[in-house]
């Protein structure tokens, strides 16, 4: 499966930080469906609305990532 990318700097693994303020690391598929790294995670308590990049300093919305990095 392809994933989108950060637009900062390419790199493919966010966060996202559940109700109790813990980072929770996720992908988005190119179809922007977030998706838990490790299986047994539930993003039912998690932010979905504001992603943050594990390679830099970027945030922001799913939408605003992109396919690759050019």
């Amino acid at each position: 499966m392809k994933y989108l990318v950060c637009p900062q700097c390419g790199v493919d693994r966010f966060y996202v930080l559940n109700t109790a303020n813990e980072r929770v690391v996720v992908k988005v598929s190119r179809e922007y469906e977030i998706i838990p790294l490790h299986d047994n995670i539930d993003l039912g308590d998690c932010d979905l609305s504001c992603l943050y990049c594990l390679g830099c300093s970027w945030s922001g919305s799913k939408m605003r990532l992109v396919k690759y990095l050019s």
